[in-house]
């Protein structure tokens, strides 16, 4: 079997249910039914400053209609969020965020299409710190969460937002085709 078939059915048969890597997400929303489809769903990210493209990201992952999917790249990246004192010695709380990018998934099938419900969520540290705490970070993050419908093989776009205190725009496009079963 060549390399790129054998990576496109493993693909379909974590999405399908099958034994899950570590760290791969893929939790189900209802039973995989006889006759699901499953779909491969490229997300393309573009960074553009001033008109100019300066950052192009794409993402791929396999979607079963009816079920949903999760895509996570990124860094847990601790946080204090408080500390203990016990018989002298003190104890620092910890909290972990996730920073990066997280794209949740899910299709179904209707009359008019393919409908795709998305949440795409870009994160990261920005180098100033907060003025409340001498560890205390700023999270810059950027959201965005509908419901489209989509045709095989056409590229949508879901959104564009501007970065803020930069001349910076983030564009994010889908690009739905099908996988041979």
């Amino acid at each position: 079997m060549k390399p790129t078939k054998m990576i496109l059915a493993l693909t379909l048969a974590l999405a399908l249910g099958g034994p899950r890597a570590h760290g791969q997400t893929n939790s189900v929303t209802s039973p995989v039914q006889a006759g699901s489809k499953a779909y491969r769903l490229t997300y393309t990210l573009t960074e553009m400053d001033g008109g100019k493209r300066v950052g192009t990201q794409h993402f791929a992952m396999i979607v079963v209609s009816g079920r949903k999917t999760v895509l996570k790249q990124g860094s847990r990246v601790p946080l204090v969020i408080g500390s203990l004192s016990n018989s002298g010695s003190a104890q620092s709380q910890v909290q972990y965020m996730d920073i990066g990018l997280n794209i949740v998934a899910s299709l179904e099938e209707s009359g008019d299409g393919v409908k795709l419900n998305t949440q795409v969520e870009q994160s990261n540290i920005a180098e100033e710190k907060s003025g409340l705490g001498t560890q205390d970070p700023i999270v810059r993050q950027a959201k965005l969460e509908g419901t489209a419908i989509l045709t095989l093989g056409k590229p949508l776009m879901l959104g564009s937002m501007d970065i803020p205190s930069s001349a910076r725009r983030l564009d994010i496009e889908v690009l739905m085709e099908p996988v041979i079963q």
